[in-house]
């Protein structure tokens, strides 16, 4: 008993240190403020930041997974946190003018922004990148062929000795692109013979699972070597003929015009069997270089919704076979109906088609209204170019959401415009549901309701409404820009 009563002091001090003074358990993100920041700081090799308001909504949405992937993290990247309203001169140093802002910082240094995912997995996967150095030295032969068999591409540096500038762009580069690439250098020259390389030459291996018979899997950089050649060099290379589109680089697959299989692929399970139907896209693939379409493959899973909502296709569409898509850089869009058959011809007509232009876009619409006699005209997909880009009217057109209480807000207000100037047959009054149809290109809808304006004669350059949201605010902007003028009167009720 005794000895209990004299370990009991002990025990309180145990509990007592995994508290703070606020009484709140300690937590893996470090707090820093002004008198610490860069003291503490320093102490961390790699470490993610979030500078924050206490009263902002998206500091306080990030927080717990933050939070959850600073534990994640734990050991290998600190994450920390600085309240901007208490630490102004922190905050006024790095140039923090929104919330939250991350960045990431080595050895105390601000190294570069954090521009990656804010979820507690995407932080995670983000931030493992940024452990250890930019570029790993390899010294031996075994160790650049342990580099390269990884599941991603690795992009590997040969020179010789320990200067020069060729090697400072090469690490100058890998500094910028760590989180996107993975980089190694050597100053061996001799391993580079086995890939027909000397000095001051970068190799850039393809991932070992998307190796194929149509090219090679590695490619060589011999040109002058700067941060933006090199860069242009693994953005035109990396991919290949036929790359995995996944949802961490499908905006970087898409700035071209781009086709993609999906079905069933899972490179971390089935590399075989994930690359059965790769190699026949790839071979069809072959026949088509140089026409100005990217092709992909895709795991149906991780697009579901996309595919639902931009595409019209269903979960079971296809079924174990591929079902295709093409969308375009436009935002154009394209599915094949014919069945995706094992000996690529399927395949080859629906290209045949799209480059003939024969194929019809695919394009989602609410089914056309049967009467649309209303003030307010109502316009779907399917008669936008026939109601928006009449060319002998000026059309005034909202995009709304059903669920937008702004929009219903509009609503009364709207119908009233429409009432005002149903006469004037030279302008239109639209509306378009913009949840349920797709947007033109030109019609930048981030948010509802968003107003453009076509005006006669420039239907190509919509013009978009920053006005106030009163009647007349509606009509002094359609006096200055409509041609000729509106002239308000009469007044008719929806039908």
């Amino acid at each position: 008993m005794a000895a209990a009563v004299r370990l009991l002091p002990a025990l309180l001090l145990s509990l007592l240190s995994c508290f703070p003074a606020t009484g709140f358990p300690r937590r893996d993100v470090l707090e820093l403020g002004d008198a610490d920041f860069d003291y503490l700081a320093t102490e961390h090799e790699t470490m993610l930041v979030t500078f924050y308001a206490p009263w902002c909504g998206h500091c306080k949405k990030l927080a717990p997974d933050f939070e959850k992937a600073a534990t994640k993290l734990k050991g290998s990247v600190q994450l920390a946190k600085v309240d901007c309203t208490a630490h102004s001169e922190t905050c006024g140093r790095f140039g923090i003018s929104g919330y939250p802002t991350l960045k990431i910082f080595r050895n105390g240094r601000d190294s570069a922004p954090y521009d990656g995912p804010r979820t507690a997995d995407g932080i995670y996967q983000s931030m493992k990148k940024q452990t250890g150095p930019d570029s790993f030295l390899l010294k031996s032969t075994d160790e650049l062929h342990s580099f390269v068999q990884h599941y991603d591409a690795s992009i590997i540096g040969v020179f010789s000795g320990a200067g020069g500038s060729a090697r400072g762009e090469f690490l100058k580069a890998a500094a910028l692109l760590r989180d996107q690439f993975r980089f190694a250098h050597t100053a061996d020259v001799a391993l580079g013979d086995e890939y027909g390389v000397q000095s001051d030459s970068v190799l850039l291996f393809r991932p070992p699972r998307l190796s194929s018979k149509f090219e090679d899997s590695v490619v060589v950089f011999r040109d002058h070597l700067t941060v933006a050649s090199l860069r242009r060099f693994i953005r035109d290379h990396l991919y290949g003929l036929c790359p995995h589109m996944t949802l961490e680089n499908k905006e970087r697959l898409r700035v071209r015009d781009l086709l993609t299989a999906f079905y069933d692929l899972d490179y971390h399970h089935n590399t075989r069997g994930s690359n059965y139907w790769r190699n026949r896209v790839l071979k069809v693939a072959s026949q088509y270089t140089g026409r100005g379409l990217t092709f992909s493959v895709a795991n149906k899973k991780d697009f579901l919704s996309e595919l639902e909502e931009d595409f019209g296709l269903g979960t079971s569409d296809g079924g174990e076979l591929p079902f295709v898509t093409i969308r375009s850089k436009l935002g154009h869009k394209f599915t094949m109906r014919e069945e995706f058959t094992r000996d690529g011809r399927s395949l080859e007509r629906f290209l045949d088609d799209y480059f003939a232009g024969r194929l019809k876009r695919y394009v989602k619409s609410e089914p056309v209204p049967e009467r649309n006699a209303a003030a307010v005209k109502v316009v779907v997909a399917e008669t936008f170019d026939d109601i928006v880009n009449d060319p002998e009217k000026n059309v005034l057109i909202q995009f709304y959401s059903p669920t937008c209480p702004h929009c219903k807000k509009l609503e009364p207000v709207y119908r009233e415009l429409a009432d005002t100037i149903f006469s004037d047959k030279n302008i239109v009054i639209a509306k378009m549901n913009a949840v349920e149809n797709d947007v033109p290109l030109g019609f930048d809808v981030h948010g509802y309701p968003t107003i453009y304006f076509a005006a006669l004669g420039k239907k190509d350059e919509p013009l978009r409404y920053e006005g106030g949201r009163e009647l007349r605010d509606f009509l002094k902007f359609l006096k200055r820009e409509a041609s000729p003028s509106p002239a308000p009167s009469g007044s008719k009720e929806e039908l």
